[in-house]
C-alpha cells in the first residue's frame, strides 16, 4: 500500500502552491513555484484517479448487500479488483524521486570511435538520427558546432536540444553505438564494425556552475570545413580550454559572440555533468553500470544492417526495425529503457 500521509503530504503542497499562483507569488519566485506545480501536478493527478479506483471498488462492494445491485458488482468486482494493483503501482512510479536535471534542455555530443571513415559517417548518421527524433517530439534542434570530413562525415558535432522532457529522454543515450554494415568506402563488400560516441548533458545555468574568468583561456581562429562548407571569412571560430580540467570547447556555427556564448554552454554543461557523476558515486557506487549512469565508455547499442536490427545491451532488447529507428523513431527503444530504470529504482526502494 502506499501511505495515505504522504499522499496527503503532496496534495497539501500542491494546494498550497496553486493558491500562491492564483494570488500573484513574488516574482522572483514564480518560476520555481510554476515548475514545483509543474512537477506535482501528474502525481496529483494519479493520486485522485487511484482514490477514485479505491471510491469505485468501496461503491461496487457495498451493492453485494443490495439484491437488485448484486449481479451488477458481481460483474463489475473482478475488473475494479484488478485494477487497484495497476493504479498503485502507477503511483508508485509517479512518486519516483526525479533526476533534477529532466526538465532541463541537453547538450547532444557526437564523435566517431574506432573505424576510420565509416565511423565518422556512422556519426553523421547519428546526427541525422537524432535530429529527426528532435522534430517528431517538437523539439527545437540547435546545431552549436560541426566538423566534417571530406566524404560527408562527422569529426565531431554538437547540439544544444530544447523541449519538454529532452533530457529526461535523451539521456539514457549516452555511451557507445556500434554498427555492422558494409561501408560506402568498401570496395569487396565486407561487413565493417565501427563506432561512435555520443554524450548527452544537461544544459547548466550560470547559477549551477560559477567558472571565473582565471579559469579559461579563450582562443579565436579562422573555421573551416571539407569541401568549403562552414568556411568564414573572419576569425570568428572559438576555442575555450578550462585551465584546471583540460576541457577543450570550440564553436564555429555562428558569430564570434555566439560561438564564445555556445562554447561557455557546453563548457558549462560538461563541468556540471562531472559534479553529478561526483555525487551520484558518492550516494551509490553499485549504479555505477545501470541503465542511466551516462557511462560513455559503455557500448550500449549495435545497429545491424545486414540484419536489419538495433539491440540495446543494456537491457537486451532487440528491435528488427532498423530502417525506422535510425530514422528517428525512438520511442519504443527509449520507453523500454525508461521502464527498466524505473523497475530498478521501485526493487531498490523495496516498493
Amino acid at each position: 500500500m502506499v501511505p495515505q500521509e504522504k499522499l496527503e503530504q503532496i496534495l497539501q503542497r500542491f494546494e498550497f502552491l496553486e493558491a500562491q499562483l492564483s494570488a500573484g507569488a513574488d516574482p522572483s519566485e514564480i518560476a520555481r513555484i510554476s515548475r514545483e506545480y509543474s512537477e506535482l501536478k501528474p502525481v496529483v493527478t494519479e493520486i485522485h484517479a487511484y482514490r477514485q479506483a479505491q471510491d469505485d471498488l468501496a461503491e461496487a462492494e457495498g451493492w453485494l448487500s443490495d439484491p437488485e445491485m448484486k449481479a451488477l458488482a458481481e460483474e463489475e468486482l473482478p475488473r475494479l479488483k484488478a485494477r487497484i494493483p495497476e493504479m498503485e503501482q502507477a503511483l508508485r512510479i509517479a512518486l519516483l524521486p526525479k533526476d533534477a536535471a529532466d526538465a532541463r534542455p541537453a547538450i547532444l555530443e557526437i564523435r566517431p570511435g574506432t573505424g576510420g571513415e565509416e565511423a565518422a559517417l556512422f556519426a553523421g548518421d547519428l546526427l541525422r538520427m537524432y535530429q529527426r527524433y528532435a522534430d517528431t517530439k517538437g523539439w527545437r534542434f540547435e546545431l552549436m558546432d560541426l566538423s566534417e570530413t571530406e566524404l560527408g562525415g562527422v569529426k565531431e558535432a554538437v547540439a544544444r536540444i530544447e523541449g519538454e522532457g529532452v533530457f529526461a529522454r535523451l539521456k539514457y543515450e549516452s555511451g557507445v553505438h556500434r554498427v555492422q554494415r558494409v561501408p560506402e568506402t568498401e570496395a569487396g563488400g565486407r561487413i565493417h564494425t565501427s563506432a561512435a560516441t555520443v554524450a548527452v548533458l544537461p544544459e547548466a545555468e550560470e547559477v549551477d556552475i560559477d567558472i571565473p574568468a582565471s579559469d579559461i583561456r579563450i582562443d579565436t581562429m579562422r573555421s573551416s570545413g571539407a569541401g568549403g562548407q562552414h568556411v568564414n571569412t573572419t576569425d570568428s571560430a572559438v576555442r575555450i580550454t578550462h585551465l584546471p580540467t583540460g576541457i577543450v570547447v570550440t564553436s564555429s556555427e555562428k558569430s564570434q559572440h555566439q560561438n564564445r556564448a555556445n562554447a561557455m554552454a557546453v563548457l558549462r554543461a560538461r563541468l556540471y555533468e562531472m559534479e553529478r557523476d561526483r555525487a551520484a558515486k558518492e550516494r551509490a557506487d553499485s549504479r555505477k553500470s545501470q541503465v542511466g549512469s551516462g557511462d560513455r565508455s559503455e557500448r550500449i547499442r549495435t545497429y545491424n544492417f545486414p540484419q536489419g536490427r538495433m539491440t540495446d545491451h543494456r537491457i537486451n532488447l532487440t528491435l528488427y526495425a532498423l530502417g525506422q529507428i535510425v530514422n528517428g523513431d525512438l520511442d519504443e527503444v527509449i520507453d523500454a529503457l525508461i521502464a527498466d530504470d524505473q523497475a530498478s529504482k521501485l526493487a531498490e526502494m523495496g516498493a
